[in-house]
């Protein structure tokens, strides 16, 4: 079901995956500052290390802090934050025993990437820790901080591991401080205030991951959200055109004919030029069609889902505003 109107406004963190190549990160991007529109505070995190928010905002490297790097529509202001995991170790262990100092030693030892190694989803905890913090934090008002927190996360076949952080520690610790801060991330993360969206494109693989991701993800308890699908390509061809030539009825002669009546071509050329039109308008049609059953199959996974325009010219700050029009005028945001 295309979504229009879908009420997200008790969602205070909004996770974004998607198989690699679907342009996640994009729209975990156009998602924030859509967001962020008419006077919101919106925190967009990136955790995989790649700078791709600053790569799309045409920023430096983001350092360990939040800092602003965008104004939205209607002077909404969207802050980011690129979360390492050896800043936010040295933030727990601050946190919960005092020990920056000598957690920042740990580092020089190599202490701190051995114990994320041996143990990842130690990693994983650290990373959503500082993410959902983020969402907790209030102002000396006792008002939230952020109005909303987006996080680019990592692709859809790891995105149960990453987020279901109470068994990833169930091995390293079973009580104490560790236990308590996975129990308080998970609090975010496994409550209403959390919704993770699949971002996707119109082809089999991404589409069938996505289904698979939603699955997993009511499987393990955790709350699914939207379904973006991205890069969508309009058909410039008449639906009753598409339509015979997916019934095999496209008739290359008539074309033709239409040539040589725009004086476009003539003779043999025009019938060379009717055979190669009516080859591509015949893909055309073969991928709009698979196209709908992508869709009919998103569709049965009965989730909200929004769609987002191809754009011709490449992802720049022009275009991400658009992406982030579009996600609002479809009720996303």
């Amino acid at each position: 079901m295309k979504a229009r109107d879908t009420d997200w406004d008790g969602v205070r963190l909004h996770v974004v995956t998607g198989k690699g190549g679907t342009g996640k990160t994009t729209v975990a991007a156009a998602l924030a500052l859509a967001l962020a529109a008419g006077g919101r505070k919106v925190l967009l995190v990136e955790v995989e290390g790649r700078q791709g928010i600053a790569q799309i905002f045409d920023l430096p490297p983001l350092p360990y802090e939040e800092r602003k790097i965008a104004v939205a529509p209607g002077g909404g202001d969207v802050y980011a934050l690129a979360i390492d995991p050896e800043e936010a170790m040295l933030d727990y262990l601050e946190m919960f025993y005092g020990m920056r100092r000598a957690g920042r030693a740990l580092s020089k030892l190599g202490i701190v990437d051995f114990a994320t190694t041996i143990a990842p989803g130690f990693r994983d905890v650290l990373v959503t820790g500082k993410t959902t913090e983020a969402v907790r934090r209030r102002d000396k008002n006792g008002r939230r901080v952020y109005d909303a927190v987006v996080l680019d996360a990592p692709p859809t076949g790891r995105i149960v591991r990453f987020l279901n952080v109470t068994n990833e520690v169930a091995g390293l610790a079973r009580m104490g401080p560790i236990k308590n801060h996975a129990d308080l991330v998970n609090g975010v993360v496994a409550s209403p205030e959390t919704a993770v969206h699949f971002v996707t494109l119109l082809e089999e693989m991404p589409v069938q991951e996505t289904i698979d991701g939603l699955a997993e993800l009511r499987a393990a308890g955790l709350p699914p959200g939207g379904v973006f699908t991205n890069m969508v390509r309009s058909s410039l061809l008449p639906a009753e055109a598409v339509e015979a030539a997916s019934a095999g009825r496209f008739d290359p002669d008539e074309l033709a004919l239409g040539l040589k009546a725009a004086g476009l071509a003539d003779g043999a050329d025009a019938a060379a030029v009717a055979s190669a039109l009516a080859e591509e308008i015949v893909e055309h049609a073969r991928r709009t069609e698979l196209e709908r059953q992508e869709r009919a199959s998103l569709d049965a996974s009965g989730r909200p889902r929004y769609e987002l325009p191809l754009l011709p010219d490449g992802v720049d700050l022009a275009g991400l505003y658009e992406l982030a029009e579009s996600i609002r005028t479809q009720g996303a945001a």
